[in-house]
């Protein structure tokens, strides 16, 4: 069951522990899933990968190539290899695509191989982020609030099943990061005790 954290940045000079797995970021576009998995990393001190950025490595061609030549099934496909590939490495931060954890079968991997946070995020944060950005391949058309709206209703139940949830808003991505260490040590403590208070985690 995953567990819900409020802001508490006054624990965050103090939190210590090492990720007994590689920490998968979950959400849709516009959660912030990069560039606060890039922060967390560096924080961390652990590599970063983001998996979409793997996935058109390894396909040769961007994702919005992707889908146009061959289609969401084949795209989804490639991803569960890629992330299975990914999740195979040491420890680290792992950013996702926004369906990636709509694969039953990569939702299954990241479950059974890593630690599974939910960047959390609403309907208005999301509606400002994804307007500053003209690349989102599955927001190229249409009305962008009525497709994060069914985005929401889609995917959000199945979100709500990861390990942790972290609410994110449009704000120095600074802060969020320091809600999800808050989060995460506090996971840590409960599932992975032998792991917890090893490693200073102060920015």
């Amino acid at each position: 069951m995953k567990q819900d954290y409020p802001n508490n940045k006054s624990l965050v000079g103090t939190l210590s522990f090492t990720p007994p797995r590689t920490i998968v970021l979950i959400g849709l576009m516009g959660a912030g899933k990069t560039s606060i998995g890039k922060r967390l990393a560096k924080r961390l001190d652990l590599p970063f990968h983001d998996s979409d950025h793997e996935v058109e490595i390894a396909a040769g061609c961007p994702i919005k190539e992707i889908l146009e030549t061959y289609g969401e099934e084949a795209f989804f496909s490639g991803e569960y290899r890629v992330i299975g590939r990914l999740l195979d490495q040491p420890t680290h931060v792992l950013a996702t695509g926004g369906g990636s954890f709509m694969t039953e079968k990569t939702r299954e991997k990241i479950k059974e191989k890593a630690i599974s946070v939910w960047l959390k995020a609403d309907l208005e944060t999301l509606v400002t982020r994804v307007s500053r950005r003209s690349d989102r391949p599955f927001l190229t058309d249409g009305n962008q609030r009525e497709t994060l709206e069914q985005l929401i209703e889609e995917r959000y139940p199945y979100y709500e099943t990861c390990d942790v949830a972290v609410d994110t808003f449009d704000e120095p991505t600074a802060a969020t990061v320091e809600r999800v260490i808050v989060a995460l040590t506090e996971y840590i403590r409960v599932h992975y005790p032998h792991q917890y208070i090893l490693k200073s985690v102060e920015g």
